[in-house]
């Protein structure tokens, strides 16, 4: 059984891994004979999110660590312990996280730049040839990291959000929900999720078990 590194990026879809993407991508690799690790950065998070009221609260503090704890039942590792030669592939669910905790592209795009340990581990899958898997917003981190490789890649179909990806050098496919885009060339597979706030749970589950399905078969 092959064996998969996922990161994540805290929990809850405003500051943190978006939690059902993340359950569902966990369900999809199971239902592939995927073994799975847990990793996230051991870091603060930008900023905690009232989810009920959708707005910042001032002066609350959370470790990013011990947020994606939650979602992982406890059973997750810091970042900086991920070796590449370890997994055979790259899971990297979305969430506001990914761009606020694991980059800065929340505020900057294309301008951007992605946690230095993110961007290590994901040039080493690039470079050692192994398959990596981004879904909703984490495809457009992927791009920081590897757009000068121009790989293929979607967030869906928001047209701003798409220009900042094409930015970096990546090219930009837009993309049902329920579908997501294979790059065969750089072993690299996205979806759109809940890139459109408007998605079913079911069509965000049939996109991300399409994308770890082909994830699978570049493993």
């Amino acid at each position: 059984m092959k064996t998969v590194a996922v990161i994540l990026s805290g929990c809850g879809h405003l500051d943190g891994a978006e939690i059902r993407e993340s359950v569902l991508s966990l369900l999809a690799l199971e239902l592939e004979g995927l073994s799975y690790r847990i990793f996230a950065p051991d870091s603060a998070q930008f900023h905690v999110v009232n989810h009920l009221a959708a707005e910042p609260e001032e002066g609350a503090e959370r470790n990013v660590l011990q947020e994606a704890a939650r979602i992982a039942r406890g059973d997750i590792s810091p970042l900086s312990e991920l070796t590449v030669e370890e997994f055979d592939g790259l899971v990297l669910p979305g969430g506001f996280g990914v761009a606020k905790n694991l980059s800065d592209f929340a505020f900057k795009g294309a301008e951007g730049a992605a946690d230095a340990n993110l961007a290590a581990v994901v040039n080493g899958f690039y470079q050692a040839k192994k398959p990596i898997a981004a879904v909703c917003i984490a495809p457009a981190i992927i791009a920081l990291i590897l757009g000068k490789h121009a790989p293929t890649l979607t967030i869906g179909s928001d047209p701003g959000t798409a220009e900042q990806v094409e930015k970096t050098g990546a090219q930009h496919q837009n993309c049902a929900t329920d579908d997501c885009v294979v790059d065969q060339q750089h072993l690299l597979v996205t979806s759109p999720a809940y890139m459109d706030d408007g998605a079913s749970i079911k069509q965000v589950f049939a996109g991300i078990s399409k994308a770890i399905k082909a994830f699978a078969n570049l493993a």
